[in-house]
């Protein structure tokens, strides 16, 4: 698994031997980064269910500001903190070791400039944070990727790869590369939990 497109470019990326974890394929990745290729230049980004973090890096790799990696398994929270470290984005990234569809729930409007939600194919977590995003609008664009057969609200634009399919839903009046629909806060972590750290705190800068 590699970083497909941008500054990073061919970076190889840590996966960890987790049958549950399944990192969204690189023909996929491409495509989605192609379809938001107006609206990366300094995002701020989140990436939901994040596993290796591969969707949030190659927004990262791409010109994305910063993004926040939302995840709880120990094997994929390893992998992640070791791909930003390799990619050097340690300074543009936070890792919360959190349930995401409780952290997609208690965010605020315009938290992020664009939200990725990739949870394991078939579940309803998926519909969960679509509801938040519907009542609380917490970003720009929500970015889902899923299997094809999973019905979800009509209004997004939709982006076919086989079995997998990605939904790009944009608040209303929203179009590429407009950012005047978002504050893009500098902070996003939902405060009702201030104690969440950012990834790696006690190394090295790189």
């Amino acid at each position: 698994m590699r970083i497909v497109g941008g500054k990073f470019a061919g970076r190889a990326l840590t996966s960890p031997a987790d049958f549950r974890v399944r990192p969204t394929a690189e023909h996929v990745r491409a495509g989605t980064m192609d379809a938001l290729a107006l609206d990366l230049a300094d995002a701020s980004m989140c990436d939901l269910f994040a596993g290796t973090g591969a969707l949030g890096l190659e927004a990262l790799s791409r010109g994305a500001k910063r993004c926040d990696f939302v995840e709880t398994r120990p094997a994929s929270l390893h992998a992640l903190k070791a791909n930003i470290i390799t990619i050097r984005m340690k300074e543009r990234s936070r890792v919360f070791k959190k349930d995401a569809v409780p952290f997609a729930a208690a965010l605020v409007a315009d938290a992020y400039d664009i939200v990725f939600v990739d949870p394991p194919y078939g579940s309803r977590m998926l519909d969960h944070v679509i509801t938040a995003w519907l009542e609380k609008k917490f970003s720009r664009i929500l970015v889902c990727e899923h299997e094809r057969h999973h019905s979800l609200p009509n209004g997004a634009k939709r982006l076919d790869f086989g079995e997998t399919v990605v939904s790009i839903y944009r608040l209303p009046g929203g179009k590429p590369g407009d950012k005047s629909l978002a504050k893009a806060a500098e902070t996003a972590a939902p405060a009702a939990e201030p104690a969440a750290r950012p990834v790696a705190q006690d190394q090295k800068k790189l």
